[in-house]
């Protein structure tokens, strides 16, 4: 739905589907629900996620006729979509195989290609388009620099394969689509610092030669189709974890021309370790709840020096809750955006309140996705039906949105 801070959707990757018949069936089942009782008189956007296995099924023209004319009954639309988880996301261990396939493969590359000619086919006329990615890789499937390294030059050449596209399709129809680069912990790209750096030294290095080769571009014009078709998929939540600056984030990212695709509103979880023996005891229980099987729930703890110590999971770092000197936790766990006290723990909701006060003051990207997928692992103190849940997401998000607040 439009808003005054962009388009607002929430992301499909809450539902469980396997393939593009289940999907369909959950949209069919809660979307209209949802529109009733948030944007009822007005078009209702979707921020879809389509796996691969879904996406080889969506492609075909008489199943994606079929979707568009769903859509047009509903009166909804499709703007965004979330490619990064590309098999399957619930039910299932996914941790680290989220990454998986990665950028270093043709896999990824063709997926994701795919899906911009299904949102292509989806996109309103007057309308951008949006794909999240995943951030290159897992930084500790490397065991080396050089490793690394090599695995990120071949993630970028992958990219820049897919940017050739969506430049061709930009200049064949005028259709604006972004591949958006989503940072998040322990990921081949963390910080808002590495992705700046990466898209400086890595991306525009290689690919401006590229895209002059391919297109006959001068070095600015393929510098700016770059900027263009690559963006930052700005994951409140992923940000927040690893305590940055968003405004100091944002500025820099401003300064050097470079794009933020989409704003993912997320929080995380979060407790202040200056407290009491008795009260850290709670606040360890109460993380442990949290401590299931299904996702990656890395801790970024902050010490009295400003240092950080990460941890790749909630088992490591509980194993060294008592470490010295650590003021804060804050934990890669999407909690729902809606609660800012969750027992004795927080949530980061403030960090979204900063985020969105900034966009207020001047819009930086016009696509807006809550992002809470871990409705079925959620502690049972907090879970509500589906449908309600995302419905007190996006309700809390449109509140959120009215005019600047002085204490922010």
């Amino acid at each position: 739905m439009k808003t005054a801070l962009g388009h607002l959707t929430y992301c499909t990757n809450i539902h469980a589907g396997k393939n593009w018949t289940e999907d369909f069936e959950i949209l069919k089942r809660n979307l209209p629900i949802i529109k009733k009782s948030i944007a009822p008189d007005q078009p209702f956007g979707i921020g879809l996620r389509v796996s691969e296995a879904a996406s080889l099924q969506l492609v075909n023209p008489v199943i994606l006729t079929e979707f568009k004319q769903w859509l047009q009954e509903n009166n909804a639309y499709v703007f965004t979509m979330n490619g990064f988880p590309y098999g399957d996301f619930h039910h299932t261990v996914v941790k680290e195989n989220v990454h998986r396939p990665d950028w270093t493969t043709a896999a990824r590359q063709d997926y994701t290609i795919r899906l911009f000619k299904i949102l292509q086919s989806l996109l309103p006329l007057d309308m951008d388009g949006g794909i999240s990615t995943s951030p290159l890789s897992y930084r500790h499937w490397f065991t080396s620099i050089g490793d690394a390294d090599r695995a990120k030059e071949l993630a970028t050449l992958n990219i820049i394969e897919v940017l050739k596209e969506l430049h061709t399709i930009y200049v064949e129809s005028d259709c604006l689509m972004h591949l958006d680069v989503e940072p998040e912990p322990d990921g081949m790209l963390e910080t808002g610092k590495e992705y700046i750096t990466w898209f400086e030294d890595d991306l525009l290095r290689m690919g401006v030669p590229a895209l002059m080769e391919s297109f006959g571009l001068s070095a600015a014009a393929a510098e700016e189709s770059i900027k263009r078709h690559l963006c930052l998929c700005y994951d409140v939540c992923h940000f927040s974890i690893g305590y940055e600056n968003h405004e100091a984030v944002l500025n820099e990212l401003q300064e050097k021309g470079l794009r933020i695709g989409k704003i993912q509103i997320s929080a995380a979880l979060k407790a202040n370790l200056n407290v009491s023996a008795a009260a850290k005891v709670q606040i360890k229980e109460s993380f442990g709840i949290f401590n299931e099987t299904i996702y990656l729930h890395q801790v970024v703890a902050k010490k009295s020096d400003g240092n950080l110590i990460r941890y790749p999971d909630l088992p490591q770092a509980l194993d060294d809750f008592e470490h010295q000197a650590v003021e804060q936790w804050r934990a890669h766990f999407h909690v729902p955006v809606s609660l800012k006290e969750i027992g004795v723990l927080q949530s980061t909701q403030d960090d979204i309140l900063k985020v969105l006060e900034l966009q207020k003051k001047q819009l930086f990207t016009n696509h807006l996705e809550v992002e809470t997928y871990t409705w079925e692992v959620l502690p049972e103190q907090i879970k509500l039906p589906v449908t309600q849940s995302i419905i007190n997401e996006l309700d809390w998000v449109i509140k959120a949105s009215l005019p600047l607040k002085n204490n922010i």
